[in-house]
């Protein structure tokens, strides 16, 4: 027979959640602009802005990790120098390193979606090997699947010549995505964050069978 039960889902965004957004999106510049080493072969220069763009969906979630990678990009893009080596203004997505820029908000989304069906299906547990691949597959795979090829486009300097340049940032990136899990899984062990939105309390009619 039919069956019913109360189901809670979160809705909206609350005050928390855009605090929440407005520090990680905060975080992720302070990050970018605390480290710049810039390398003679790529135009791209070594930073930790890929690690705030790992961890901000890892702890708060496809929804309000992407909004604090959006506020991020909208302030760089409006003017701010929070870009690699001081950069900002949309001037910067006519440069070589303009798809990496851009792909962030996809790697964000990516590693939200795939942490919260990981916590969800683990009781609100997160793993640490999990969140690992989920790290390289949005932090590093998604970044890399466009922002190589849009720099071997603006740069001329063809897809295979691009890729090796970036292997010397692979190394750093994989640290970041280790960095990464082991924060997100101290965290979630600790004080795991609240989803995001205000509770709402919805029935669910399913369907029974008889024995």
């Amino acid at each position: 027979m039919p069956t019913t039960r109360n189901v809670v889902r979160h809705k909206g965004l609350t005050a928390r959640d855009l605090a929440l957004i407005a520090v990680f999106a905060g975080l992720i510049a302070a990050l970018s602009v605390a480290v710049a080493i810039p390398l003679p072969f790529s135009p791209v220069p070594i930073t930790l802005q890929t690690l705030g763009i790992m961890l901000a969906p890892s702890l708060l979630g496809w929804k309000r990790g992407t909004l604090a990678v959006a506020a991020f990009l909208a302030l760089g893009l409006a003017g701010l120098p929070l870009f690699a080596g001081g950069m900002g203004g949309v001037g910067v997505l006519a440069r070589p390193s303009a798809g990496f820029i851009v792909s962030w908000i996809f790697a964000a989304l990516v590693i939200g979606v795939l942490t919260d069906l990981l916590v969800r299906g683990n009781h609100g547990r997160y793993r640490f090997w999990a969140g690992l691949g989920i790290n390289v597959v949005g932090g590093i795979l998604v970044i890399y699947a466009i922002g190589v090829p849009w720099m071997a486009v603006v740069a001329g300097s063809g897809v295979l010549a691009t890729t090796y340049s970036m292997l010397a940032f692979l190394p750093g990136d994989l640290v970041k995505a280790v960095v990464t899990a082991l924060i997100a899984s101290t965290v979630f062990r600790a004080y795991p964050i609240p989803p995001a939105g205000h509770p709402v309390v919805e029935v669910d009619e399913g369907k029974g069978g008889a024995a």
